[in-house]
């Protein structure tokens, strides 16, 4: 090695750990997000609501933060919240409307301006999701600085996420994964960490999604994170913690999906988790939206998991099984539950469901 290569090597070893520290510091700070609460929960259009994942996700894991609905101008769909106008909302004490709606392509569209128009006229900031900015639609951009009100994308990373270290972390880590992407990963995580709760385990839900962000009040969106620092992100987000402490994080797309596979790995690494736990949807044998595509079979999925977690945490197992039966009946599911259980010789069960199937999964993650 020549000596200009000795002095530059010795300068990173000096500055890389200091780079790092700084980074991590100012990003950990940046995921605690100043969300005006309670929100009214903006539908869209007739035809929007299977997109409403938002909006069912808030209605279900934070209903005393919402405090109600508001559609587009004769629209004729509902999440079950009463129906607020913008001036009614804000005389009861809602401090922005959310957009509930993550339709295809991830922008606003031409319908929904005049009814976020109104929120803002009517006092409420804008909270968004998607991928598209708010502040690049210039009518709303106008109207919210005329009204001082703010335009609020949580799609939005912290600065300064550094790549990742690969250094083990001390505390427990669960991660949520899946077979395909928008089958449980997030109610699952979510229920997990009530769970643990409930049984007087020290647990943070960790979110990864705008919905989960917006139930949690902080997070990373991991899919807007730039590749190269998805690993980073993920560290940022599950960091040194107490032994007994656990952190649940929401798992994001599937390695086995070819479009969100990336995005999938990197949380995988930089969680570095202690437990899986493998989700998906009873009966669902294609990938959504690219039915082209089989969906693994679990034991596969359970498999294919590991060995890539393993790369950052060679102690890592699964727990078991979430299964998404809510197109079931109540006792086609738990037949359903039990073959799979069976099969695979793990607790497997509908978190949403409850019951017996739920507290084995429970005692099998906290087992580690």
């Amino acid at each position: 090695m020549r000596g200009d290569d000795v002095t530059i090597f010795a300068y990173m070893q000096i500055l890389l750990p200091t780079y790092f520290r700084i980074c991590k510091d100012a990003a950990v700070k940046a995921q605690l997000l100043d969300l005006p609460r309670p929100y009214l929960v903006f539908l869209g259009e007739d035809g929007d609501l299977p997109f409403a994942k938002t909006a069912f996700g808030l209605r279900d894991w934070a209903p005393g933060l919402c405090l109600g609905e508001l559609v587009c101008p004769g629209a004729k769909l509902s999440i079950g919240l009463r129906p607020l106008k913008p001036r009614d909302a804000h005389a009861l004490g809602a401090r922005s409307v959310v957009i509930g709606v993550a339709n295809i392509g991830g922008l606003l569209k031409e319908t929904w301006i005049q009814p976020l128009l109104e929120c803002l006229e009517a006092g409420l900031d804008i909270i968004s999701g998607m991928h598209g900015r708010l502040d690049s639609t210039t009518v709303l951009k106008t109207a919210a600085q005329r009204h001082g009100r703010r335009l609020i994308d949580v799609r939005t990373p912290p600065p300064n996420i550094p790549i990742a270290t690969g250094r083990k972390r001390s505390g427990k880590r669960l991660l949520t994964v899946g077979t395909d992407c928008a089958l449980g990963k997030k109610y699952t995580a979510l229920c997990l960490e009530r769970e643990f709760r409930k049984r007087g385990v020290d647990a943070d839900f960790r979110a990864t999604g705008q919905t989960g962000i917006l139930i949690a009040g902080s997070g990373i969106p991991i899919d807007a994170v730039v590749a190269d620092f998805v690993a980073g992100a993920a560290e940022i987000l599950s960091p040194d913690a107490a032994e007994s402490h656990w952190d649940v994080v929401e798992g994001q797309g599937s390695i086995f999906h070819p479009a969100y596979a990336g995005v999938t790995l990197g949380l995988l690494h930089g969680t570095q988790p202690d437990v899986i736990v493998l989700c998906h949807q009873a009966g669902r044998e294609r990938i959504m939206g690219l039915e082209e595509f089989r969906t693994p079979d679990i034991a596969e999925a359970i498999e294919l998991t590991l060995s890539l977690a393993r790369r950052t945490n060679p102690k890592v197992h699964c727990a078991g099984v979430s299964l998404n039966t809510s197109h079931l009946s109540a006792a086609a599911a738990r037949t359903v539950l039990a073959e799979h259980s069976t099969v695979l010789q793990l607790p497997v069960a509908d978190p949403m469901r409850g019951g017996d199937e739920l507290a084995r999964l429970v005692e099998a993650c906290l087992a580690y």
